[in-house]
């Protein structure tokens, strides 16, 4: 009797270490799989924020900003041109400070043919101390700016156009009373360094309107600093 009263004990010890054996592995089992789940979903890739704006063919809305000599401009204002160019840049951006001397260029070259350059400050001074208006009103006497140097005081404008960047490129062509815009992107394949560039595609996109042909590269990256919002 004592020895069935001992089978039975180490029956139910046998079977309680088997239930409970069953239970962790079961346990375990269920939170190695919310472990894996929960890792797929933070391994999961950022889903990347989409800026709105304008793209190739769509009509860009006039506007009215301040000049850095204190008047108003809009694209009406140039009852004889053939199209714009339209540059978002800024005052130190290292990016924008080195394509100031390209900008010029572009506006001596292509003015005269109907493609003055309108540049644009998209950035918010209380962010970026260095982009006030009055410090933006230096920038184009030093670095001797031959097109207007416009405020977006309240960043409305680079905001509908979609720029990211400066400096950021939108090529626009008159067509019908509209603002067509025929190029986004960068002014040429090297921002950092002028000697080094070997695609304009800029110029080659404003070379090809004024020879009346389509443009053949529409877009391109802009590279620059971000807009400080």
């Amino acid at each position: 009797m004592k020895r069935d009263l001992i089978l039975k004990v180490a029956t139910l010890c046998i079977t309680a270490v088997m239930v409970y054996g069953c239970n962790e592995t079961k346990d375990k089992k269920t939170v190695v799989e919310e472990d894996t789940k929960e890792l797929a979903i933070n391994e999961k890739p950022a889903k990347e924020e989409t800026v709105k704006g304008y793209t190739i063919g769509d009509s860009a809305t006039d506007f009215s900003l301040k000049n850095v000599d204190g008047k108003m401009v809009s694209l009406k204002d140039y009852k004889d041109a053939k199209g714009f160019i339209v540059i978002f840049t800024c005052n130190t951006c290292p990016y924008a400070v080195a394509s100031e001397e390209r900008i010029v260029a572009l506006d001596k070259k292509y003015k005269s043919k109907g493609y003055p350059v309108i540049a644009i400050n998209p950035n918010n001074p209380e962010v970026q101390p260095d982009d006030t208006f009055e410090l933006m009103q230096q920038k184009a006497e030093k670095a001797g700016f031959t097109f207007p140097y416009l405020y977006d005081e309240s960043q409305s404008v680079y905001a509908k156009y979609g720029a990211t960047k400066t400096p950021h490129v939108y090529l626009l062509k008159k067509e019908k009373g509209a603002n067509i815009v025929k190029y986004i992107g960068a002014i040429d394949d090297n921002v950092r360094n002028a000697d080094a560039v070997t695609d304009t595609f800029l110029a080659n996109a404003v070379d090809e309107l004024l020879a009346g042909k389509v443009v053949s590269v529409k877009e391109t990256r802009a590279i620059g600093c971000s807009v400080k919002q």
